[in-house]
């Protein structure tokens, strides 16, 4: 049995994208490796893409097909299939691609250094420019260079960094040895936002040593992105805010000891209620009645929207 598995979650709705994942997948010059695929309910199903690969390849691909469960119940899916001889996994968005030598690198690295989780720097274009790399770190944060070639370091009190801003880290640059992939899930239920940053967290909480890689492991691809398809004055784009509070508040319950941590949670928490009752507001305006099944559902769990909407209500009214 192959010593890593690559999850690919899958849902497109054109042909090629996978292809071109799985393209990038077997440049790799790492080669002990099998793929699993998980067709969630996707419009275009994940056979048609893979009809151009030899039988070598194909044979190496295990198509898992359920219905539609969002992309943090595909991965857990990819998760649930992995072998038990199974060593690493390594995920890839299908409309993501890796640079040849990614899995190569995480594996020594991981090895060399004890570690079972690591993620590589990601790049992309214009349209994901909040995201930066892991060399950039070194500019504001405390880190420990572990190798120059490769440019290898860790941090210490990585949440706390993390929890400041996640924007260096992705889920198509992300490799965890069997500790982790054996107990850490995807809450399935975040379909529309931070399924993966609690994802993050839980596994650097469980690891037991994080290594991070300024070289370019995944290049960031252009397919159907659901949280970036949700803008300020979509339908869905209360629920995608609600996703993010609950993430944070569970994250808050895990940061129970650690005040920094805490507080990047808390101001984190209020920008999600901020932006949830603008949406509304803007909804009003468009004469349009507020998504109040929503809100209701939203105050029940979190008391402090009402006290959040009428801070709203009174900065307007001095305006």
């Amino acid at each position: 049995m192959a010593k890593l598995t690559v999850i690919i979650p899958f849902y497109q709705k054109e042909p090629g994208i996978l292809r071109r994942a799985l393209t990038s997948v077997f440049a790799q010059s790492f080669k002990d490796f099998d793929v699993i695929v998980v067709d969630d309910e996707s419009p275009y199903p994940a056979d048609g893409d893979l009809i151009d690969f030899c039988e070598a390849q194909q044979a190496r691909v295990r198509v898992v097909r359920q219905e539609n469960a969002g992309p943090g119940g595909a991965r857990n899916a990819g998760l649930d299939h992995v072998s038990a001889q199974t060593e690493l996994v390594a995920f890839l968005d299908s409309d993501d691609t890796w640079t040849p030598g990614h899995l190569a690198a995480a594996e020594a690295a991981m090895t060399r250094f004890n570690a079972d989780c690591y993620f590589a720097s990601i790049t992309g274009g214009d349209e994901f420019y909040y995201h930066f790399g892991v060399a950039d770190l070194a500019a504001s944060e405390a880190v420990v260079r572990l190798s120059d070639d490769p440019p290898l370091i860790e941090i210490p009190g990585l949440t706390q960094v993390m929890l400041k801003n996640w924007s260096f880290l992705h889920l198509s640059a992300m490799v965890i040895g069997r500790p982790l992939f054996e107990r850490v899930r995807f809450d399935a239920a975040l379909r529309l936002a931070a399924e993966d940053v609690l994802f993050f967290c839980d596994c650097v909480l469980a690891a037991r040593r994080v290594v991070l890689s300024a070289a370019a492991g995944a290049v960031r691809g252009e397919g159907l992105n659901i949280f970036h398809g949700v803008d300020n004055d979509s339908p869905q784009f209360l629920h995608q805010q609600f996703n993010t509070w609950v993430a944070l508040d569970r994250l808050e319950q895990r940061f129970a000891e650690r005040p920094a941590e805490i507080a990047s949670l808390r101001s984190y928490k209020q920008t999600a209620r901020r932006q949830a009752l603008w949406s509304q507001a803007r909804r009003v305006k468009r004469r349009k009645l507020p998504q109040f099944d929503m809100l209701a559902r939203w105050a029940i769990r979190d008391p402090r929207l009402f006290t959040s909407a009428f801070a709203l209500a009174v900065g307007k009214l001095s305006r």
